[in-house]
């Protein structure tokens, strides 16, 4: 009898949020395991943590920031059998675009919630107590997964979920057991997500993509107009890949290591401005010849944005160099193989007359690409700009196919022309 009273009585009070919160995706959460702490990064729905905040949320307002980290802490704790005492910390929060199939666009919050145990022994079992929206939400649930970067990269793997048990009206913790790893196996796996977080790294790849597109090209009265040989291009291009892997191998291991901190706000808006610098000077030269100087130079800013996600492990010195040994060499992997894949189109196209539109429309999107990055990370909100590139990034192996076959096809159609004006 008391069991049906409970579930009546939480129908009555919550449920009229089923109605408003059905049509949104649960909360989830990630947890990312250091050597001596927990990071937790947890995705909730703007419109489902303020139905259960029960206020709006208001990122820039700083007594609003520090109501909405108490409530946070207010609803996690931790117990294990070694009796630790566990320390909860919220460090970043953020307002982030989203995308579903079924659902289409909306906007999350992201906070980052950090749980560090008094025995480090505890960080592989423990108890998860966490009712975060769910204690409003009668329909919520917190769906949780590992992703632990010391064991595979990159790589989430689901282990349990945290909801309300509707027969005795109570929201049950979650026990989590973590697996121990080698020292190499970390090493393997941070060379995997270096690998992973250049491939999806749209702002870093841009940026070197198109700090590349005049390179086949001369400066002539200000412009650029002659071509440079193939030969020449390709020591060019090795020489400004080069200065951009020092640069960024340099403040990856000093920010990695904690010896240069710069807020991840400044740095992510600097990268759009790398960008937009860049883009300019595609389109008309505003460094010419420099382009090795500026590559290191922005290089050492997009390291320190590298460098943010090594700091987020808190891993023991050992562990460190080597995870940031494979983070690097992942990350010039699949800088290499991108390279790879696209300047030999840019060259054999800029054999043509049609590279300069080419050029010009590239640098055209990716500033209009950098000011919406930039945008986003001053005001802490997604654009119609940064939506459309995230939604570009899925057809990326489209777009070098389609730069592939029309680059074949304008050369040959150009040399074809050219051909029989020469026998006429």
């Amino acid at each position: 009898m008391i069991k049906i009273k409970n579930l009546l009585l939480l129908i009555f009070i919550l449920g009229f949020r089923w109605a408003e919160a059905h049509s949104l995706p649960n909360s989830n959460a990630q947890l990312i395991v250091g050597s001596e702490r927990l990071l937790v990064k947890f995705h909730t729905p703007l419109e489902i943590l303020e139905m259960a905040y029960q206020k709006p949320v208001n990122l820039k307002s700083e007594a609003s920031l520090d109501s909405l980290k108490q409530y946070y802490l207010k609803h996690i704790s931790v117990t294990d059998s070694l009796h630790s005492q566990w320390t909860i910390s919220i460090g970043n929060i953020s307002l982030s675009g989203a995308n579903t199939e079924e659902i289409g666009d909306y906007q999350q919050i992201i906070a980052e919630i950090y749980l560090r145990p008094s025995n480090a022994n505890s960080l592989t079992n423990f108890v998860l107590n966490c009712d975060i929206v769910i204690h409003q939400v009668i329909n919520q649930s917190i769906l949780f997964s590992v992703e632990d970067w010391q064991n595979e990269a990159n790589k989430n793997k689901e282990i349990g979920v945290i909801k309300w048990d509707i027969p005795t009206g109570k929201i049950m913790p979650l026990k989590i057991q973590l697996e121990q790893i080698s020292g190499f196996k970390s090493f393997t796996n941070m060379l995997k997500l270096g690998s992973q977080h250049i491939a999806e790294g749209t702002d870093h790849l841009l940026f070197l993509l198109v700090l590349l597109l005049p390179i086949p090209l001369l400066m002539n009265q200000k412009k650029w107009a002659s071509q440079r040989s193939v030969r020449e291009s390709l020591v060019h291009i090795l020489k400004v890949v080069t200065a951009f892997t020092v640069g960024h191998s340099i403040t990856l291991l000093f920010g990695a290591l904690g010896w240069v901190f710069l807020p991840s706000k400044f740095i992510e808006v600097l990268i759009g401005v790398s960008i937009l610098v860049s883009a300019i000077h595609a389109i008309k030269p505003i460094f010419p010849n420099r382009e090795i100087y500026i590559a290191l130079g922005f290089g050492l800013i997009h390291g320190l944005a590298f460098a943010n996600t090594l700091q987020d492990l808190n891993l023991n010195p050992f562990k460190m160099i080597l995870s940031i040994l494979g983070f690097n060499i992942g990350i010039e992997l699949m800088q290499l193989a991108v390279i790879v894949a696209v300047i030999p189109w840019l060259l054999l196209l800029s054999r043509t007359s049609f590279y300069a539109i080419f050029r010009v429309f590239g640098a055209v999107v990716a500033g209009i690409a950098a000011i919406g990055w930039i945008i986003e990370r001053v005001l802490d909100e997604p654009n119609i700009i940064t939506n459309l590139i995230a939604k570009a990034t899925n057809y990326s192996s489209w777009l070098l196919g389609i730069l592939i076959v029309g680059t074949v096809l304008l050369y040959f159609l150009e040399k074809n022309k050219e051909d029989i004006a020469r026998a006429v």
